[in-house]
């Protein structure tokens, strides 16, 4: 009997002593939870890796825990068990009295440390408002965080603490639309000249013409181009015809467009101005179908407003437009090519910056130089038997991107480019001749637009 007394005291000495190490291990105030003898208890929660203290008001015997792997439990006397949570879950703690008759179950409840996941979130994003609850096994986070960023943020953060088990509930706020302004503008300017002359003699037999190529023509030089100038003096039997061709042009296109285009933040946005162009395909049986090839203005792209005003942008833009000179002529069928522009890019800038995306400058230079052979050669006439022709094609490309972060508005604040434009009445178009009228609005978008000056050159100058 005096050494069984001996062996519980020094089990109890020795559970007080683990019991001890624990809580300076994991210093938490302790829990208590009173069990009331004969009746049902409470739900005990537990934080993991953090222990409580259950104390009951009559003495047990025995005590067991369903799934040790969830918690872990010692006494401390006959009347205190120290539980420690190990494993998000539950279990079953009993204890039985002396003469084996149940006390009572408590339902123990092992839930995530939210205590220290709340510290290290107001750490890492300080002035969020986010709320962190438990709910069965895992963690639900609640609230209205600033940017999409901070939310991925706090997820992560939250994974390390209830890996595949944190609900969310958080919502984006502040501006999550993005509208993007792109501007295509394009130069391109040709210069040619050409200079060339012709021979005709014609005689009793059929009539022949030198060239700078040196070929015979059926029919004597006609002076049919700009450019031209032509000759003719007669010697006897003979007409002698000469030709010749002086040509300098110049030309210069310009091309300006400007999409613009509205998404929400992860959604993408396309967006086409032009038209479609048909293809004739053939099939494996040797049938024609026809697909349509778009062509035109076209912008695609992903916005993403990664934190605050910073926004991500995934962009495809294009400007592409037929092509005939690159075309083909097949079974009669002529198909014409496309000539297109185009440039994929991520960027990443702040509300109202903006990005030169793209940028190109093109110079094709051509120089030609024909004679005849040897009668080329011959000094000043040889000018008749040669010619020249010199041909330069410069073009400058530009895209740039500005993007916004935009709230939706009122209808009325906006304007449109009819509002200043009314059909004419029957007066004014017998009588005066007016094919439309103005209809300047005085408030409003409209009005607003409508005080503004349109005219002048934009764009891009490319001078000689």
């Amino acid at each position: 009997m005096i050494l069984e007394k001996q062996v519980k005291a020094a089990l109890l000495g020795l559970s007080i002593g683990l019991a001890g190490i624990a809580f300076a291990a994991t210093p938490l105030a302790a829990q208590t939870l009173r069990v009331m003898s004969g009746t049902a208890s409470s739900p005990l929660n537990v934080p993991m890796n953090r222990a409580v203290v259950v104390e009951a008001d009559s003495p047990f015997a025995e005590i067991s825990i369903a799934n040790p792997g969830i918690a872990d439990i010692s006494t401390l006397s006959d009347r205190t068990i120290y539980v420690l949570g190990k494993t998000p879950g539950r279990t079953t703690l009993t204890l039985l009295g002396a003469d084996g008759r149940l006390i009572t179950n408590v339902e123990v409840r092992v839930t995530p440390d939210i205590a220290e996941f709340k510290e290290r979130l107001r750490q890492i994003l300080p002035g969020e408002a986010i709320e962190v609850r438990t709910a069965n096994d895992g963690i639900v986070m609640s609230g209205v965080v600033s940017s999409a960023a901070r939310m991925d943020r706090a997820l992560d953060l939250a994974q390390r603490y209830a890996p595949g088990r944190v609900s969310n509930l958080m919502g984006v706020g502040g501006t999550q639309q993005v509208m993007l302004e792109v501007k295509f503008a394009e130069m391109s300017r040709t210069i040619s000249k050409s200079l060339s002359s012709s021979l005709s003699m014609l005689g009793t037999g059929n009539p022949s013409v030198v060239g700078a190529t040196g070929s015979l023509l059926g029919t004597p030089p006609t002076a049919n181009v700009e450019g031209s100038l032509r000759l003719g003096l007669s010697a006897g039997a003979f007409q002698f015809g000469i030709l010749l061709e002086a040509l300098e042009s110049k030309g210069v296109v310009r091309t300006l467009a400007e999409p613009n285009l509205v998404a929400l933040s992860g959604q993408e946005a396309s967006f086409l101005a032009g038209g479609e162009y048909p293809v004739p395909v053939i099939d494996n049986d040797g049938g024609v179908t026809v697909s349509y090839k778009p062509f035109g203005v076209e912008l695609k792209f992903i916005p993403r407003v990664v934190d605050q005003d910073i926004i991500n942008l995934e962009l495809i833009a294009a400007v592409s437009g037929i092509d005939p000179t690159v075309g083909f002529v097949n079974n009669g069928i002529s198909v014409s090519g496309f000539r297109r522009r185009e440039t994929s890019t991520t960027v990443e800038m702040h509300d109202g910056q903006s990005f030169a995306v793209a940028g190109l400058l093109q110079d094709d230079f051509r120089d030609l130089n024909g004679q005849v052979p040897w009668l080329g050669d011959i000094p000043i006439l040889g000018a008749l038997f040669r010619s020249a022709e010199y041909k330069r094609e410069q073009s400058e490309l530009v895209i740039i991107i500005t993007a916004h972060l935009v709230s939706p508005t009122r209808g009325e604040a906006l304007a449109l480019p009819t509002d200043r434009i009314r059909p004419p009445t029957e007066a004014e178009l017998f009588l005066s001749g007016r094919t439309a009228s103005s209809n300047v609005p005085r408030s409003g978008g409209a009005g607003e637009v409508a005080r503004q000056d349109f005219s002048g050159s934009y764009g891009y100058v490319m001078g000689d």
